[in-house]
This record gives structure tokens, sequence and C-alpha cells, in this order.
């Protein structure tokens, strides 16, 4: 009797990535597989593919880290299916947990491939990847901000210079910058060292004003009516806008509340055995900068929306964090609201 192959063979790629080279690990329904290094090359795995497995219906994965997606674009390009997962999903057993190689590594990610235990994380398209990257550029120059500003509060103060009361803070005027420029020292040396500081200060503010507005017009331009729906929220500003829009992507991808709140950390741990449960608190995994901006957000809701600010009153005697989480909560549940159905979030009014 003549036998006829009724599906394709499968191949499972694991690949542990790094900048210098590739640790492979190739396994099919029938074997383990084999593992192998190669160069960080899309193509020179393509072509291994073809030599050794023709005609097999191939799966990749990877962990994402700093490669990005540049790979994952590459094999859906070749008609692969590609996952780039979380690493913390990569179950491990026993001593695995305790022994780590790259080797290691790619066997793991080609082992939960192939029992179907491994789920992608959501790539974002080129375009707001690139605004993405564009607002981390933003954080890091916010960071430098703080940064360069407590040096030189502190080298005025290595100095014995003390501060005027009415520029003790964290505002720094105009006035206070003209401050800092006429400060008198003994030697040039010290006066060299202060305008030096002051240099990088104004050229961070300065970089950090364009970058902010660069998001702002680009956001305006190419995710007008997101973009204008979030502003309209208590507490989220052009900036907060920016940084859903880029972090988030389009939240209607989003099926539910629990899931976007499971995705920004606003979910509670839960500990449930047999009659006891108790809460541990807000869910460590997370993204902890838009977790921050719903939180803050929050402060501000309850201060212009009479109904929010009901909400937070009915808590009053609780842990003021606890009550604010849960404020950030409902927030986040308006906002998923707000751009589902495309209205406008309006004051609340209390009857």
């Amino acid at each position: 009797m003549e036998s006829r192959v009724t599906a394709l063979p499968k191949l499972f790629i694991g690949i542990d990535i790094h900048k210098r080279s590739w640790k492979i690990h190739c396994s099919t329904d029938l074997f383990a597989g084999k593992s192998f290094t190669m160069p960080p090359e899309p193509e020179k795995l393509r072509e291994y593919v073809q030599k050794h497995f023709p005609d097999h219906e191939v799966s990749t994965a990877y962990e994402a880290g700093c490669c990005g997606y540049a790979a994952h674009r590459s094999f859906v390009n070749f008609g692969w299916r590609s996952l780039v997962v979380n690493p913390a999903d990569i179950q491990r057993k026993g001593k695995e947990r305790y022994t780590k190689t790259d080797r290691i590594d790619a066997q793991l990610i080609s082992r939960e491939l192939k029992d179907g235990r491994l789920e992608s994380i959501i790539v974002p398209d080129i375009e707001r990847e690139e605004l993405r990257s564009l607002f981390r550029r933003r954080n890091e120059l916010v960071k430098d901000f703080r940064r360069v500003k407590s040096v030189i509060k502190m080298q005025l103060l290595y100095y014995g210079v003390k501060v005027p009361p009415e520029f003790d803070n964290d505002h720094w005027s105009h006035d206070f910058r003209h401050w800092v420029d006429s400060q008198k020292f003994v030697f040039g040396t010290a006066r060299e060292c202060m305008a030096s500081k002051m240099r990088n200060f104004r050229f961070i503010d300065k970089e950090l004003r364009d970058v902010s507005s660069q998001l702002r017009a680009y956001c305006r331009k190419h995710f007008k009516q997101d973009f204008y729906l979030l502003r309209s929220i208590p507490g989220i500003g052009g900036i907060v806008a920016v940084g859903i829009i880029a972090e988030l992507g389009d939240l209607r991808r989003f099926s539910s509340l629990k899931h976007l709140a499971g995705y920004v950390g606003l979910a509670p741990s839960i500990y449930q055995s047999g009659v006891n449960s108790k809460s541990m608190g807000m869910n460590p995994r997370c993204h902890r900068l838009i977790r921050s901006y719903f939180v803050e957000a929050a402060w501000q809701a309850i201060r212009t929306d009479p109904v929010m600010q009901a909400y937070y009153r009915q808590h009053l005697g609780k842990d003021v964090k606890k009550i604010i989480v849960k404020v950030a909560h409902k927030l986040l549940s308006r906002t998923l609201a707000v751009i589902k159905t495309k209205t406008p979030y309006e004051i609340g009014v209390i009857s």
C-alpha cells in the first residue's frame, strides 16, 4: 500500500540571541534535536533550514531583549511562525533553575515551543516602535536633568554657598540660573567648574524641551484621535498621553479591563489555599512607568472629578496608598472606555 504524507513535518527552533552569535537548538516532532552556534544573521539560519530540514513547517522563538525585533521580522518574512517571548514565561524544572548556559536556554525555548506552552509578547509595528524609542530617550533626558541639578546643588553646598530661600526648591527659574552664573569664587578654576556644569544643564534642558515638543507634535498629527481622547482625562497631559500611545499601543487590543490592568500592573497579587485567601499587594510584574502615570493621574482626578473624589472618600480610614491605587484602577477602566467608545472623558456629577 502506498503511504501518503498528510501533514508537513514540524521544526521547532529555540534561539538564544546575543550580539556576536546565536545559540540554536533545532528539534522536530520526531526527535529531540541538536544545538549549535552560528553568526547572528537570519539568512544563515534560513540556509541551514533549507539544507537540512526542507519542506518543514518552521516555528522559531527567542527571548525579548536588547536585540529587538529585527530577527523576528526577518523570520516572518521567510514565512515562518515566530514568537518573541518574555523570559519569565519560560518554565524551568529542577536543576534548570540553578544552571544557566546559552545552550540550555536555547534547549528550553525549543522544548517549550514544541510543547505549545509559549505565548508571544505583542510586537509593535515599526512606526510605534520608533515612537517608543524617542519617548524612552525623553525618559533618559529626564533622569539626566534631575541628576545634573543635584550635582550643581551639591557643588554649591561643597563650596559653602547657601542657596537663597526663594530659590531653594525643585523649580529652577531664570533668576536662579542667573544667580548661579553670578557667583564669585577665589580662583577661576571653581568658576569654570560651575560654568561647565551649567552649560551641561542648559544643554539637557533644551534637549528635553525639543524632544518633548517633537513627541507631542508627532502624536497630534499621526494619532490625533487617541491623543485628544487621552488628553480629556484628568491628570493625563500631552507627555503622559504620548507615553500611553507609545508604550501600550492601541488600547483597543485589550479584550477587557482585567487584561489591561494585568499588563499595566494595577491588578492585585492573590494567594489562596483552602479557606485562606489574602491579597499580596500590587503585582510586581508590571509596566512601572505607565503604572506610575496612572497613580499620579488619580491624584489629579480626585481633585477635579466629584465622582472620583466620592469614590476616594468611601475608602477613607484605609491606607492612603491603597486607596489611590483603587482610584487609579477605576481611572484605568474609564480610560479604556474612552478609547473604545471614542467618547471624551466628562467630569462626573454627583446627583
